[in-house]
């Protein structure tokens, strides 16, 4: 009775370090991401003013040394948040993540001028609260022993349909909105880097299960499963990371920060749940808090639109929201009235 009294102290100990462990990692890679959000924009701002900006089409910013240093800085964070969630639950891990918009938000205030007005910082709060939520009540995740289980998941027709709406969304707003929307509607590079950055963590986890695996003993090099996983990885993450440059480019980061979370954070966990099924054998409270945050979310995110300061002028002159705004500002140029100034937010 003793020994076994003694070995549950033990494990409950270990369990506890680790949990710390992972609290930390997770705690150091929100400080690094929402760090570099500011430099990296920085960087965009430096390489605009010399050349073409991103937003336009142009790669001058790789040029850019500070560039570099916010995707260095981004890298390490996503590697420090890649380790966490070998020493700590989903639960735990995923929720400091939205402590990246809270020091994204701080030092956009000191570094970009980009103030947050009051009702904003409640829109940031929203999004936290309700990302929070979501991610309490998500379900488990189901354990894995192989690459090729994951393979068999993501095949399955439920995720496949997935993929193809994915897919689908994605191609309509790259090909048909950013052409005429993707200045004047944040939706447009946000949507896109949710959706493929969705896509991107399924891809990743399978390669993180593979190496997981091939440290323990078990090499999942032979399946031609994990290279594939590899080459959906490396695509997804560029494309990625291409359009939320654009986004970081074109609109206020205190905006991009929170929005990007808040619907990356939904759709991952909306992935995840189809892909590995853990919706099953869930009860109606948990599925219902779910649905909640997700309104809590949406509510955040409206509240953020509608109380976005007004940036410096672009070189475009586009309006930075929605189409009917350039009409607000045109009318403005026109009749000079004062007070219509307040409805315009004008991109960087």
């Amino acid at each position: 009775m003793a020994a076994s009294s003694s070995s549950s102290l033990v494990s409950v100990e270990a369990s506890f370090f680790e949990n710390l462990k992972g609290f930390i990692l997770a705690v150091v890679s929100s400080a690094f991401i929402g760090s570099s959000f500011i430099v990296k924009k920085l960087g965009l701002q430096r390489a605009g003013a010399s050349g073409t900006r991103a937003r336009s089409g142009g790669y001058g910013y790789l040029k850019e040394p500070l560039w570099w240093i916010g995707m260095i800085t981004m890298i390490v964070g996503e590697l420090a948040n890649f380790v966490a969630y070998m020493f700590a639950p989903a639960v735990l891990v995923t929720p400091l993540g939205a402590l990246s918009i809270i020091v994204s938000a701080v030092l956009a205030h000191f570094f970009l001028k980009e103030k947050l007005q009051k009702m904003g910082i409640l829109g940031c709060v929203l999004c936290i609260v309700g990302s929070t939520l979501i991610v309490l009540h998500a379900p488990s995740e189901s354990s894995l022993t192989s690459v090729e289980e994951i393979w068999e998941l993501a095949t399955q027709p439920a995720f496949l349909l997935y993929l193809a709406s994915a897919i689908a969304i994605v191609l309509v707003l790259i090909l048909y909105c950013e052409p005429r929307y993707g200045q004047t509607n944040i939706m447009v590079y946000i949507g896109i880097c949710s959706i493929i950055g969705s896509l991107t963590v399924m891809s990743v986890k399978a390669v993180g299960i593979a190496i997981k695996l091939t440290i323990e003993g078990s090499s999942q090099a032979a399946s031609f499963q994990t290279w594939v996983f590899v080459m959906v990885a490396i695509t997804c993450i560029i494309t990625q990371l291409n359009y939320l440059n654009k986004a970081l480019d074109t609109f206020n980061t205190t905006v991009v920060s929170p929005i990007y979370y808040a619907l990356f954070t939904s759709l991952t966990i909306f992935a995840s749940a189809i892909m590995f099924k853990d919706w099953s054998g869930q009860s109606a409270s948990s599925i219902v808090s779910v649905l909640c945050g997700f309104i809590v979310v949406l509510s955040g995110t409206l509240i953020l639109h509608s109380t976005r300061e007004k940036d410096p002028a672009s070189v475009t002159g586009f309006a930075s929201y929605h189409p009917i705004k350039q009409l607000e500002l045109v009318q403005h140029v026109n009749d000079h009235t004062p007070h219509l100034s307040t409805k315009l937010s004008l991109s960087n």
